[in-house]
This record gives C-alpha cells, sequence and structure tokens, in this order.
C-alpha cells in the first residue's frame, strides 16, 4: 500500500471512530468538531471516543492524551504523536 493510501485511511479511520462513538454521521466528523460543541459528544461519549480510537490504531493513550483530545484536529494530531500517519 502506498503511504497516501495509508494516510487516507487513517483519515477515514480517525472519521468513522469518531462517528462511531457519538453515533453521529461521517459528514459532522470535520477537524472543527470539538468536545461539548454538539450533544452527542459528552463525558461518557467521550471515553467511549477514546476505547474507539484506541481499538482503531491499536494504541494505549495515556490520561493526558485523553484529557487534551478536545477536537478532531486535536486527536489527530495526538494520534500523530503515537505514529499514526495523516496527510
Amino acid at each position: 500500500m502506498q503511504h497516501q493510501e495509508l494516510q487516507q485511511t487513517n483519515v477515514q479511520k480517525l472519521q468513522q471512530a469518531f462517528a462511531t462513538a457519538l453515533v453521529v454521521d461521517l459528514s459532522l466528523i470535520t477537524d472543527d468538531l470539538a468536545y461539548n460543541s454538539i450533544p452527542q459528544w459528552d463525558s461518557t461519549a467521550h471515553m467511549l471516543l477514546i476505547a474507539e480510537l484506541e481499538n482503531s490504531f491499536n494504541l494505549l493513550l495515556d490520561t493526558d492524551d485523553i484529557i487534551d483530545m478536545s477536537s478532531v484536529a486535536k486527536a489527530r494530531e495526538i494520534l500523530a504523536k503515537h505514529g499514526v500517519a495523516f496527510g
């Protein structure tokens, strides 16, 4: 698989993880989507999101990462820190 295809797959995995955890349409998952900006992203859904991201990307996020994950853009930044490549 080419590097660009891998990056696109990771973007799709990120978006799908958010959509699954928050039970929202994929079209709502943009970098601007932030914690508590929609009713679905509350503290309970945040923990479901963390579990979904950890499972999707096969990694374990530490407490600081979990607390700092305040938006889709921030999630992408945190995952990149753990070696996940995005475009």
